[in-house]
């Protein structure tokens, strides 16, 4: 079984935690620019409200056995000091169903998914 995880983290972190993905065994990541808030709905300067704050999405899948792994490198490369701190972002994780590849059509099985993951 295979899993995606989403990681939405500070644009300062991404290179922190993509060369810890690396690292740790798992070089295949997709790396989103975005937007959006938290709980904090953004952040007041003065005067000025940011609603909408940059930030960074690491999408990889992954072996389900390598589920717990992973998450803890990201949650160590990505969080700010040794506590962390608001902002710091959020981790989803969801089932990958089916996989295919595009330049030969072929879905892939599940030994061929975790092969190559």
């Amino acid at each position: 079984m295979m899993i995606m995880i989403r990681a939405i983290v500070r644009p300062e972190k991404a290179d922190n935690v993509l060369a810890a993905l690396m690292d740790a065994g798992f070089p295949a990541v997709t790396k989103y620019s975005v937007t959006g808030r938290g709980k904090q709905r953004g952040i007041k300067i003065g005067e000025v409200t940011y609603d909408e704050i940059p930030k960074t999405m690491l999408m990889s899948v992954i072996k389900k056995s390598d589920r717990d792994f992973a998450i803890d490198t990201i949650m160590d490369a990505a969080r700010s000091g040794k506590k962390g701190a608001f902002g710091d972002g959020k981790i989803f994780v969801t089932d990958v169903e089916d996989v295919y590849t595009i330049s030969s059509g072929i879905k892939e099985d599940k030994a061929t998914a975790e092969e190559t993951a």
